[in-house]
């Protein structure tokens, strides 16, 4: 499965969630592609080069060459550089690399980069970093250039997704795997999301009510206290005979008060809580 994916250059777009992670799955393939004798560039953007790196074996990261964003993302501890190029210099660099046979490129993550540089302008950086290229020598050949990008698809709307749903080769969104110490996987069709007749059986449906410091619902006595109560706005019998059922010679307007328990009515000296 991994070599059909594998099988094809351009953009690979690997689109995780909550429920499916797919770091594992782009480690993966970064280990397959080495084992056939490529070179992988990773340019690492969530997690350090030592997380990234752990789980290969010394075979497989002495082919990775890695670009680390995770520690200083916008260049900034580079002296000498009056406006630092950031991810999108960055990522120009990788676009005129010249390492000889065919070349892997992971991107770790795609939704970090989108949030750092234009949707447009890293689409159109995507697609010159995906080109096939032309080998040196008399001889010139295209090279297959292949480029993998993890995509958290919660994190974005439509637009971005579609954008770079069209401009990928290849899309993975329909697999849930397992993956093992040595970055093998086993590879399972999923089931659909939200299926009613046939649910995920890998998916908890966890109540969020439960484990809560207060109670959502009403006991019966505390529904019939809640009916019972008057509330200050509501009109009293009083006031709607009275407006339905004027008495003679009685004017249209009339102002209707109704002191409650902590009103302070003074008739002496009404204004004695002015303090004048």
């Amino acid at each position: 499965m991994l070599d059909s994916l594998l099988a094809i250059g351009g953009l690979v777009l690997l689109r995780d969630s909550v429920e499916w992670e797919g770091r594992s799955l782009l480690k993966a393939l970064i280990k397959t592609s080495a084992l056939r004798g490529e070179h992988i560039h990773v340019l690492g953007c969530e997690v350090s080069e030592e997380e990234f790196r752990e789980g290969f074996g010394s075979d497989i990261n002495s082919r990775l060459v890695y670009h680390d964003l995770f520690k200083d993302p916008l260049n900034w501890s580079k002296a000498g550089e009056a406006v630092p190029e950031g991810p999108l210099g960055t990522l120009r660099a990788m676009c005129r690399r010249t390492d000889p046979g065919p070349v892997t490129i992971a991107l770790d993550s795609l939704s970090w980069l989108l949030f750092h540089i234009p949707c447009v302008t890293l689409c159109q950086t995507l697609h010159s970093l995906s080109q096939p290229r032309a080998s040196p020598g008399a001889n010139s050949l295209e090279e297959q250039v292949r480029v993998l990008g993890l995509l958290h698809e919660e994190l974005h709307g439509p637009g971005p997704i579609g954008a770079l749903g069209t401009l990928a080769h290849t899309e993975v969104t329909t697999w849930w795997f397992s993956i093992l110490p040595d970055f093998s996987l086993d590879l399972h069709e999923r089931p659909p999301l939200h299926s009613e007749q046939h649910p995920d059986p890998h998916t908890t449906q966890v109540d969020p009510t439960t484990h809560l410091t207060f109670n959502l619902h009403l006991s019966k006595k505390e529904r019939e206290a809640r009916d019972s109560l008057t509330l200050p706005f509501q009109f009293s019998s009083e006031k709607q005979q009275a407006l339905l059922r004027p008495g003679p010679g009685q004017t249209t307007s009339r102002i209707f008060y109704e002191p409650d328990a902590f009103d302070d009515v003074d008739e002496e000296d009404p204004d004695d809580d002015l303090d004048v």
